[in-house]
C-alpha cells in the first residue's frame, strides 16, 4: 500500500543521522518546505520538493500546508500503575515535600501497595487505555518501567502487562525492570535481603519469560547507593539487560560514574550535576535524559541541560509519566518546558525529543528522522501550527492532527 502526502508546508527533521546529536549539531533542524513524502508499506521511500512530485498510483493525502514530522519518542515512563496519587498532590499543595511524603508511607511505597491489590487484567486494561491517549499526543515509541511492584509477584505482573502491550499495540515499546525503585516495607531493616531477592529470584524469572529489555536502579540517598547500584546493574547485564539508571534527582552520590562504568544506554533525571558528572558524560556514549515535567510538578530544580549541550553531552527529553511526580504524558508540554525553563531553542528541544530520544531507546536506526528506509512513524500537525517554532510556543496543547504509525 502506497501513500503520498503532498503540499507539506514544513517537512521537519530531514536527515540521514542514526546516532544521537551532540553539541552544535543540536542547533540544526533540517527541513524541506513545500514538500511531498511517499510511504510504501509503512516505510519512507521518497520525499522531495513539490516541483518534482512524481506520478504514483497511491492514496493521496493533502497536507494543505501543514507540518509533517517524526513522532516523539518518550524514553522514560512509568505508564503501568494501579491508581493515581491525587491525595499526595493535595499534600504537596499543603507544603509537604516529595521526601516528606515518602517518609509517611506515600510515594513509591503507596503505588506498590496499590499494585499488590490490582488484578493483572485490570492493570492491563488501565494501561492500554492510557497508552491510547499517549499515542494521540504524538508519541510513536515509548519505554515503560516496572518498579511499583517491589515483590517477585507484583514486578512480574507489571512486566507481563508491558509485554502484552507490546504484542497488542503498533508502536515500539521497550520494557525496563526497575525492581530497585525503593526498598519495600517488609525489607526496610534488611535492604541486603531485598537486593538478594532482585538478583537471585526476580532477575532469573524475568529472563525465563523474556520480560525486559533494560534494567534500572534509583540511585539516590535513602534508596540505593552507588555501590548497590553497580551490584544490581551487573546482575542485570549478566541476564542480557542493558542499564538505564535514575541518577542525580536530589543528590549526586556517584550514580553517573557507576552508570558510565557499566555502559548505561542512558542516565535519567540529572537535576543535580557536579563538574565530575559533566566530564564523565561528555567522554561517554551514554545519553543524558532530562525530565522537565517532573521538575515542574514537584517544584525542584531543572536539569542544566543547556550546559550539557555546551559540553557535548548527548541529550534526550522524556516525560517521566508516573502517578506521583509527573502525572502527564504530554511530550509537547515537555518540549515547551525545555524551551521556557531550560532555555533550549526549539531546534534543540525538537532534536532532543525526536532523534535523540529514539537513540535513547536504541531505535534511531528506524525512526526519529525523515530518512529513506526508516519507518514512517510520523505526525501531521493541526492547521493552527504554521511554523515549527510554534510547537513549544503553544504550550500544554496537543498540536497533533493525524499520526502515521
Amino acid at each position: 500500500m502506497t501513500k503520498l502526502i503532498k503540499n507539506i508546508g514544513q517537512l521537519l527533521q530531514v536527515r540521514d543521522d542514526t546516532s544521537a546529536l551532540r553539541g552544535k549539531e543540536m542547533n540544526r533542524l533540517p527541513m524541506m518546505r513545500n514538500a511531498y513524502l511517499v510511504i510504501d508499506n509503512g516505510i519512507i521511500s521518497d520525499f522531495g520538493h513539490m516541483q518534482k512530485l512524481p506520478e504514483l498510483d497511491a492514496e493521496i493525502i493533502d497536507a494543505n500546508g501543514r507540518i509533517v514530522m517524526p513522532t516523539w519518542t518518550d524514553s522514560h515512563t512509568h505508564l503501568v500503575f494501579a491508581a493515581s496519587r491525587a491525595g499526595e498532590f493535595v499534600d504537596k499543595i499543603n507544603g509537604l515535600t516529595y521526601e516528606q511524603i515518602a517518609k509517611r508511607g506515600g510515594g513509591i511505597l503507596n503505588s506498590a501497595k496499590q499494585m499488590a491489590e490490582i488484578s493483572e487484567e485490570e492493570l492491563y486494561q488501565k494501561s492500554a487505555e492510557l497508552l491510547k491517549e499517549v499515542m494521540q499526543y504524538g508519541t510513536g515509541a515509548i519505554e515503560i518501567k516496572s518498579g511499583y511492584g517491589l515483590s517477585l509477584e507484583a514486578e512480574l505482573k507489571m512486566l507481563r502487562v508491558i509485554k502484552r502491550l507490546k504484542q497488542n499495540f503498533s508502536i515500539p515499546i521497550k520494557s525496563t525492570f526497575l525492581g530497585a525503585h525503593a526498598v519495600p516495607e517488609t525489607y526496610k531493616n534488611n535492604k541486603k535481603a531485598y537486593i538478594d531477592l532482585i538478583i537471585n529470584k526476580i532477575l532469573p524469572a524475568i529472563a525465563h519469560e523474556n520480560l525486559a529489555d533494560y534494567i534500572d536502579v534509583f540511585c539516590e540517598k535513602g534508596y540505593f547507593t552507588a555501590e548497590e547500584t553497580g551490584q544490581i546493574l551487573q546482575a542485570g547485564v549478566s541476564y542480557g539487560l542493558k542499564p538505564k539508571v535514575h541518577v542525580n534527582q536530589f543528590n549526586s552520590i556517584g550514580g553517573v560514574e557507576v552508570a558510565v562504568k557499566h555502559q548505561a544506554v542512558t542516565v535519567d533525571h540529572l537535576e543535580v550535576m557536579t563538574p565530575q558528572d559533566f566530564e564523565l558524560l561528555s567522554q561517554s556514549a551514554t545519553i543524558a535524559t532530562v525530565l522537565p515535567a517532573c521538575s515542574f510538578f514537584i517544584d525542584i530544580p531543572y536539569a542544566p541541560v543547556k550546559s550539557m549541550i555546551d559540553k557535548n553531552i548527548a541529550v534526550a527529553l522524556a516525560t517521566d509519566f508516573n502517578p506521583g511526580s509527573t502525572p502527564s504524558f504530554n511530550m509537547n508540554f515537555v518540549v515547551s518546558l525545555a524551551c521556557v525553563k531550560q532555555k533550549l531553542t526549539p531546534e534543540q528541544a525538537i532534536n532532543a525529543a525526536t532523534l535523540n530520544a529514539a537513540a535513547a531507546l536504541e531505535l534511531a536506526n528506524e525512526m526519529g528522522s525523515i530518512s529513506k528506509g526508516k519507518k514512517a512513524r510520523l505526525v501531521m500537525l493541526k492547521n493552527f501550527i504554521k511554523d515549527y517554532k510554534e510547537i513549544p510556543y503553544y504550550f500544554a496543547t496537543n498540536p497533533v492532527d493525524v499520526y502515521f504509525l
